[in-house]
């Protein structure tokens, strides 16, 4: 985990998390997708985002919040013909601010470059 955060999230937000990660899942099964991620990472994360009671705060490393992020936004690409595209994007915008918020733009941009 690097730089890691205890975080406080809805119980939405969690459920809402878990359900990228098990998209994401979903997508290692498929030759093209299948190296884009870890499933080691993803289910990890997945087990921290569902272990704490309700309420209790999470631990998030922004290599995980990284990861949530591409998940999203992968899951943004993939519904692009759907009917409710709008309602992803706003999701996508919030979730990401939300996400984002904990580290600094030096620790991103310090992250990215790693």
């Amino acid at each position: 985990m690097i730089e890691p955060r205890t975080i406080h999230l809805e119980p939405e937000a969690v459920m809402a998390m878990s359900q990228i990660l098990g998209i994401m899942l979903d997508q290692m099964f498929d030759a093209e997708t299948s190296a884009m991620w870890s499933t080691e990472h993803i289910i990890e994360l997945e087990a921290r985002l569902v272990s704490p009671a309700e309420g209790e705060p999470i631990e998030l490393g922004i290599d995980d919040a990284s990861l949530l992020l591409q998940g999203m936004a992968f899951t943004e690409v993939m519904s692009e013909e759907l009917p409710w595209i709008d309602t992803v994007r706003w999701v996508t915008d919030f979730v990401t601010m939300e996400l984002r918020q904990h580290w600094t733009e030096e620790e991103w941009h310090n992250f990215s470059q790693s």
